[in-house]
């Protein structure tokens, strides 16, 4: 993974506990507003690592762009980001992503043209091919990074259970298929944190628990996830804590059993 350099504006936050005992992402009074129309307004959250934190919400509650601010595609109005103990609120979201803070997004954004192998080496870090020095260098110079990450591409194909489709354009899989193309493609950043974005709507019910189960295991592994969902019964299996949002504002947090006891939150999302 490439090394951020000195002149990176972050800043290291002085005082933390140690890292096995502090939040891996913290963000404080973070707010997103839209020529006066307050998406996101004093949202404060912490995500555990190890941990699968699901983020619920009636559609319109600010949950995708809270995830946008927080990896960088969008820049917050007020408040701060701190990621790891540094704060990442200045940085673009390709620094973030370098660090580890990747995100999916809600609409699958295959490029559909590229084969399903091809659409995983486009997001992968690390191969000096990618260069204007190595594209003039030539394949010798470039070649073992390739084989790196076709290696890596193609391990990760063979966990999803998707090798059989390496050569087939992105524009010919099912939603299902886009979307474990999606979440593939962000673990080829080799992430820390991975914020997902409805990784389950539009998905064939036969493919849901598929991704429910790569996702704990990716958790048994030791990646912290951020989930954004709607398929709440897949949410009260996977994840805790649970937070809810609405009209921009996180009103409760916990695990489902408890956030189904207060009357507030049922009656914004959780009725029946």
């Amino acid at each position: 993974m490439p090394v951020e350099t000195d002149a990176d504006p972050v800043t290291p936050i002085a005082g933390l506990p140690a890292p096995d005992q502090r939040p891996l992402l913290v963000a404080q009074h973070v707010s997103r507003h839209f020529e006066g129309v307050h998406a996101v307004e004093d949202v404060s959250l912490d995500v555990l690592p190890g941990r699968i934190t699901g983020l619920i919400g009636p559609n319109g509650a600010g949950k995708s762009t809270f995830l946008a601010v927080l990896a960088g595609t969008l820049p917050a109005s007020s408040g701060s980001i701190i990621f790891d103990g540094h704060d990442v609120t200045a940085l673009p979201a390709f620094r973030r992503a370098r660090r580890g803070l990747v995100r999916t997004f809600q609409l699958p954004s295959e490029f559909a043209q590229l084969t399903v192998l091809e659409n995983l080496l486009a997001a992968a870090p690390d191969n000096r091919g990618d260069t204007l020095r190595g594209a003039l260098l030539g394949k010798r110079y470039w070649k073992g990074d390739e084989d790196r990450l076709v290696e890596q591409a193609r391990i990760l194909l063979d966990r999803f259970r998707m090798s059989a489709k390496e050569s087939d354009y992105a524009s010919s899989l099912s939603g299902g298929q886009k979307r474990l193309l999606e979440i593939m493609r962000a673990l080829m950043l080799q992430p820390r944190l991975l914020l997902l974005d409805e990784p389950m709507s539009g998905v064939h019910p036969s493919i849901i628990g598929d991704i429910a189960d790569y996702c704990e295991a990716l958790r048994d592994e030791g990646l912290t996830i951020l989930m954004v969902e709607h398929e709440l019964h897949m949410i009260e299996r996977m994840a805790n804590p649970v937070v809810v949002m609405a009209q921009g504002s996180v009103i409760g947090q916990g695990t489902m059993a408890a956030l189904r006891q207060q009357r507030e939150i049922v009656d914004a999302y959780l009725v029946g």
